[in-house]
C-alpha cells in the first residue's frame, strides 16, 4: 500500500522540498498551505489544501485522508518574527508564534491520531530548530544571533510538545523534533547555505530508519541535539 504523509507548510521552502522528496519516493502527500505557493506541476499522488494551522482542522483534510492510514505527519508550518529586546517584542506576536508551532501541531495530531494508529510504523515530525534548545541557549551558544523572543520561545515550547507527545504515544508512534540545518530559504539566516532538498532527503532517511527511539531531538546530517 502506498504510504501517506500529511505535511504542513508545503507552499515553499522546506515543506515544499519535503513534499517533492516524498512524492519522488512513491508516497502520497496531502500538503497544507496557508497561501498558494509557486505554481507546480500536477502530480497524481499530491493533494494540496488551503489551511492555516491556527484554525480548526478542516473537514476537507479529513475527507482527503478518508480511512487510509497516515504513516507520517510533518508539522513544518512556521512563523518568523523580527528580533529585538523585550521592549521591542510584541507579546501578541509571541502567542501567534506559539499558536503556529505548538497549538497547530496539537490540532493536527488530535485529528489524525486514529489514522496514525492505523499505520504500521507511524511517525510524527515537528520541524524545530537548534535555537529551541534551552540547554544550548543557557550555555550561550547562540549569543549575538539576535533571534526573536517569539521564535526561540515557540521552538522551545514545540520541543516540550514533542516530549509530551512521545510520553503519551511511544512506542506505538515515534515522535521526533528535527532541526533541518542552516537552510537557504526565505526564513533562513544570512549565510545559510544548506539546500532544502538535501534536508528533505535526510528527513526521509530518518523517517524510514529502524531507529525506534522516541522522543529525539535530531539535527539532520549531524549528531542529536540536547533539549
Amino acid at each position: 500500500m502506498t504510504r501517506l504523509a500529511v505535511v504542513s507548510g508545503t507552499g515553499r521552502g522546506l515543506g515544499r522540498a519535503i513534499a517533492e522528496e516524498l512524492l519522488d519516493a512513491g508516497w502520497s502527500v496531502i500538503g497544507l498551505e496557508r497561501q498558494p505557493g509557486a505554481p507546480r506541476e500536477p502530480r497524481a499522488c499530491l493533494t494540496v489544501l488551503r489551511h492555516d494551522v491556527r484554525a480548526d482542522v478542516p473537514d476537507d483534510l479529513m475527507t482527503a485522508v478518508g480511512d487510509r492510514p497516515v504513516d507520517l505527519l510533518v508539522n513544518n508550518a512556521a512563523q518568523g518574527a523580527p528580533g529585538g529586546g523585550v521592549q521591542q517584542s510584541d507579546p501578541a506576536g509571541v502567542l501567534a508564534s506559539v499558536d503556529v508551532a505548538v497549538a497547530g501541531p496539537m490540532r493536527l495530531v488530535a485529528a489524525l491520531l486514529p489514522s496514525l494508529h492505523r499505520a504500521p510504523s507511524p511517525v510524527i515530525v515537528n520541524v524545530s530548530s537548534r535555537l529551541g534548545s534551552v540547554t544550548a541557549q543557557a550555555r550561550g551558544e547562540f549569543d549575538g544571533f539576535g533571534t526573536s523572543y517569539a521564535y526561540r520561545i515557540s521552538k522551545a515550547a514545540q520541543n516540550m510538545l514533542t516530549v509530551s507527545l512521545a510520553q503519551e504515544l511511544s512506542p506505538r508512534i515515534r515522535v521526533l523534533a528535527v532541526h533541518p540545518g542552516r537552510l537557504a530559504t526565505g526564513m533562513g539566516r544570512a549565510g545559510a547555505d544548506k539546500d532544502p532538498g538535501q534536508a528533505a532527503r535526510e528527513l526521509l532517511t530518518l523517517v524510514q530508519s529502524d531507529d525506534r527511539r522516541s522522543p529525539r531531538f535530531c539535527s539532520l546530517g549531524e549528531p542529536d541535539l540536547t533539549w
